[in-house]
């Protein structure tokens, strides 16, 4: 057989080859087409196409580090609100303080109880604090507190679900997930339950009290307690959470008597958990709180409250209407995982390791 030469026509091959090579082109063409659809799916909302990473439903998960249980933190509401008004020195604050105290325990914390008298309008009161520690890589502290006892009225039945109530048992849950997280925290963590936040009279004012104002009695016996142990250097900071449950939240900013850099810190880790609309650019705040003491005392300190939009003008503040109802796990939820989430940066900026934002 002789050698085909290159510019001579092929022996025996078929004439109609282009339409084959058309076809062949056009369904790799359709293969690759399939493969860009699968790779770019459109988004829902506006139609456009975005990468796989990047989906809407993405985005807030693999930011959080550290995630508490929205149902264990509202069982924990719950619980408090099912033995009914908690006034300090009554025996269903003694009865919450079990639950908490035993619920502290199991997460194996070392819980402490600080008994104490106070000098009120109404007579002497024992009070409690609760001090769980998870201790840390230093002994120099940071505190995360709420106060557990509720405000006694007398004309109507108080069970405080979202006053005293949310905050408590988001705090607990709190504990419960940085205790059994396993990590060596570079701080020493207290979570203290401060017994009677509340005024004994109506309003703080109505009474003249021996013993200070008529409020905030745990808090300010905590920080008396570090100053006669000269220990007041030893807590680097202090966040209060109080009334952060309402099922419509919305937290403004505490400007008057928290620290700025703190409030920076938290309402920052809102945002790049997508809870900015949570945690806004308001003012908020209330005088007298749980919090004052320690700032007062030299102590970084910061208060997490709605109080002016807990219902229209503030109406389930101190009503018979702050019921179990007004509460959201969801909302106990996001306050927990934004509070744990700034825990980092707040340890950075305290350690002196991270530039300012």
């Amino acid at each position: 057989m002789r050698k085909q030469s290159s510019d001579s026509e092929p022996i025996n091959q078929p004439k109609a080859t282009a339409p084959k090579i058309i076809k062949l082109l056009f369904f790799i063409a359709l293969l690759l087409l399939l493969q860009a659809c699968n790779g770019n799916k459109p988004d829902s909302n506006t139609g456009a196409n975005v990468p796989p990473t990047a989906s809407p439903t993405a985005t807030v998960a693999p930011q959080a580090k550290f995630s508490i249980d929205a149902d264990r933190a509202f069982e924990n509401v719950r619980k408090q609100v099912e033995i009914g008004p908690r006034p300090a020195g009554s025996a269903e604050l003694a009865k919450a303080r079990d639950f908490i105290v035993g619920e502290l325990k199991s997460y194996g914390l070392n819980v402490t109880q600080d008994e104490f008298t106070s000098k009120t309008p109404v007579g002497e009161r024992k009070m409690v604090n609760i001090i769980a520690e998870l201790p840390g890589e230093s002994s120099d502290v940071i505190v995360l507190s709420s106060h557990y006892d509720t405000k006694l009225f007398k004309d109507f039945r108080f069970v405080g679900a979202n006053d005293g109530g949310s905050s408590t048992g988001t705090l607990m849950e709190m504990a419960r997930v940085m205790a059994q997280s396993g990590q060596k925290r570079p701080f020493t963590y207290q979570f203290v339950f401060f017994d009677g936040e509340e005024a004994f009279c109506k309003e703080w004012e109505d009474c003249k009290n021996p013993d200070g104002p008529d409020n905030t009695y745990g808090s300010r016996h905590f920080v008396n307690q570090l100053r006669e142990k000269n220990e007041l250097k030893r807590v680097r900071a202090m966040i209060l959470l109080d009334m952060m449950g309402y099922k419509n939240l919305r937290l403004g900013q505490d400007r008057e008597m928290s620290a700025p850099w703190l409030i920076d810190e938290v309402w920052q880790t809102a945002g790049a958990l997508g809870y900015d609309k949570y945690f806004v650019d308001e003012e908020e705040g209330v005088g007298g709180d749980d919090h004052e003491p320690f700032m007062r005392a030299g102590i970084q300190s910061l208060d997490i409250i709605q109080l002016s939009t807990y219902g229209e003008d503030a109406k389930y503040w101190h009503s018979p209407e702050d019921t179990l109802d007004k509460v959201s796990p969801q909302s106990l939820k996001i306050v927990g995982d934004v509070v744990l989430n700034s825990l980092p940066r707040i340890e950075q900026h305290l350690l002196g390791t991270r530039a300012p934002s």
